[in-house]
């Protein structure tokens, strides 16, 4: 029961976030530049955009309590609770990374925002609550913060679930607050719609082509997606992890320098390209449907150059700035399979799912989400190539363990200096 009434309020904030962050984006990078006297956004517009959102993470990192949430180079976490205290650091830090352009995504923020509101309840109702109470009604808290984003309820809950290593006794425990919280979260979601028309803020992908029979061609793509995305990922978070102990060093110049090479990728790109700059920064979550149902849109050139600069500006976003790493990944991994659906015996749905899967469990490391990812967001043709994406995501889970860990090799500042003190952040 107390699951479920937290569930309300929090879904309703986490629904007024992202609708706030999307605002933002629209008003900041359309808008504002209309009643500021230009005929269009200028090609330089990013630059002060990114500065501005590295100005402000870097300020709500090193000035407010917490870390503004966990680093996003360390990779997906979402175990623990969030001590209420550190909320307002996370959501200073989140919305200035995604509304202002930074290439992350709102999961990892909400997560940690459900957490910290559900552990605030919890607290507030029962003063002294005991440990395990104030983790279990947090966890709930993120069950339903982070409902449909993924496009439905239980998918929201199993990445929860392999994320945070949820299992043994504590499984039973937490899993029916959670999936009642997620699925309590889905409704409000679906009636904040239907009262404000703003949408549900879900990832979807409609009128995608049929798919019905994996072939003997498509298995071998498999095989060569499953073993080229961690080649794509393994740079990304090289990059990445080298940057945080200059980053940890210098805050709020590092962190500012680096909004603006973000800003350059995409200014870049579209000087070289006749696409937007807002392909290359941002998540992706809203871009991605577009790329995916409109792929005669895009040359193989401009594609190779998306993947490029995206990847770019998503290492260099991931080492300072703070949200999730689930939507960038996606988006690059539907990128990959636009491009690849050229080859002999590809097609499109089974080309997206197998790209989406491969660089989603190479960034993650989490195979059975990735999984579900990559079938669940193509709908019904998503189903029938799901044992490609199992082939794919478990070579590509298995090259990603096989290749060194940055940490271990290019990265050992990085063990002794107090950068590491935001792996025990909030979130």
């Amino acid at each position: 029961m107390l699951a479920a009434l937290i569930g309300i309020p929090i879904s309703g904030i986490a629904y007024g976030f992202l609708a706030l962050s999307q605002w933002l984006q629209g008003y900041l990078y359309s808008d504002l530049p209309l009643s500021l006297g230009f005929s269009a956004m200028p090609w330089w517009w990013p630059l002060p955009m990114l500065a501005i959102a590295g100005l402000l993470v870097g300020l709500s990192i090193s000035r407010l309590p917490g870390t503004s949430g966990h680093s996003p180079a360390l990779g997906f976490q979402a175990g623990g609770s969030t001590a209420p205290i550190d909320l307002a650091g996370i959501a200073v830090a989140s919305l200035a990374t995604l509304a202002l352009g930074a290439v992350l995504g709102p999961e990892a923020p909400l997560i940690a925002i459900g957490s910290g509101l559900g552990a605030f309840a919890i607290l507030r109702i029962q003063k002294g609550a005991p440990p395990n109470a104030v983790l279990l009604i947090a966890t709930a808290g993120s069950f339903a913060a982070v409902s449909t984003l993924l496009g439905n309820p239980l998918l929201g809950a199993f990445l929860l679930l392999e994320a945070a290593g949820i299992g043994g006794a504590m499984l039973g425990v937490a899993l029916l607050p959670g999936l009642l919280s997620a699925g309590i979260g889905s409704l409000i979601f679906n009636g904040l719609d239907s009262l404000t028309g703003l949408g549900t803020f879900s990832l979807a992908v409609p009128g995608l082509p049929a798919f019905t029979t994996p072939t003997i061609a498509l298995l071998g793509w498999a095989l060569v997606i499953g073993l080229g995305c961690p080649l794509l990922a393994w740079p990304i978070y090289s990059l990445a992890r080298s940057l945080r102990p200059v980053v940890h060093e210098h805050r709020i110049p590092v962190t500012v320098c680096l909004g603006l090479l973000v800003a350059l990728c995409a200014i870049a790109f579209a000087a070289l390209t006749d696409k937007g700059v807002d392909q290359v920064l941002f998540s992706g979550q809203t871009a991605l449907p577009d790329l995916v149902s409109n792929p005669a849109e895009w040359s193989l050139g401009a594609l190779a150059l998306l993947i490029v600069f995206k990847s770019l500006a998503y290492a260099l976003s991931l080492s300072a700035f703070r949200g999730g790493p689930v939507f960038p990944s996606m988006f690059i991994g539907a990128a990959i399979g636009v491009l690849m659906m050229h080859l002999p015996g590809m097609e499109l749905v089974p080309a997206v799912a197998m790209g989406i899967g491969g660089m989603c469990v190479s960034m993650l490391r989490l195979p059975f989400t990735s999984t579900l990812l990559a079938t669940l967001l193509m709908s019904a043709a998503g189903i029938a190539a799901m044992p490609l994406v199992i082939v794919t995501v478990v070579v590509a889970h298995v090259t990603m363990a096989a290749l060194p860990d940055p940490r271990d090799t290019l990265f050992r500042r990085s063990a002794t200096t107090p950068a590491t003190t935001e792996v025990s952040g909030s979130g």
